[in-house]
């Protein structure tokens, strides 16, 4: 459980997987972190719909410091919720109370996912769409439930630009 929502974890990252990918996730967490990335993306490929595993490679990835995987893997996992969630596939295009964000399910994951991804493109230097990333959370989660705030700050940390200030 979830300390500071109350809610299950597996609800809050996706929730449940079948027994079979289950395996290959215990796999994966058995083997080096360089094996579990080919391991995950075959449960990905496997169960495309498994919103858990592309959580579990987004993190992977961006805690290697492959940057490039962490958002091909949080890309994938955003549009799958997105289908899951019945939300439009361009992020850009969801609208506040389209979906419920806040219970448990796949359009939390979906808002989960996308703060994930404006983290990612913040690491890799893509401060604009990290920018735009926030301004949609923002929008859509104004109670910051899922902690947005947190790649704000480091957005404002990192420049004045970030803030739309110019320099002077």
């Amino acid at each position: 459980m979830n300390l500071l929502t109350g809610a299950e974890s597996t609800a809050l990252f996706g929730g449940e997987i079948s027994p079979t990918i289950q395996h290959l996730v215990d796999r994966a967490r058995q083997a080096p972190r360089e094996e579990a990335a080919a391991i995950l993306w075959t449960a990905c490929v496997s169960a495309p719909q498994s919103l858990p595993v592309y959580y579990l490679l987004y993190k992977l990835h961006a805690g290697l410091g492959e940057l490039d995987q962490a958002e091909q893997a949080a890309s994938k996992g955003l549009a799958a919720a997105a289908r899951a969630a019945g939300l439009p596939t361009d992020w850009h295009a969801v609208q506040p109370g389209q979906a419920d964000f806040a219970a448990p399910g796949a359009a939390r994951f979906w808002l989960f996912t996308l703060k994930a991804l404006a983290f990612v493109q913040l690491r890799r230097g893509e401060r604009g769409i990290a920018q735009a990333l926030v301004e949609q959370l923002a929008r859509l989660d104004p109670g910051d439930q899922v902690g947005a705030s947190v790649v704000r700050a480091l957005l404002a940390e990192s420049g004045p630009s970030s803030l739309g200030l110019k320099r002077g």
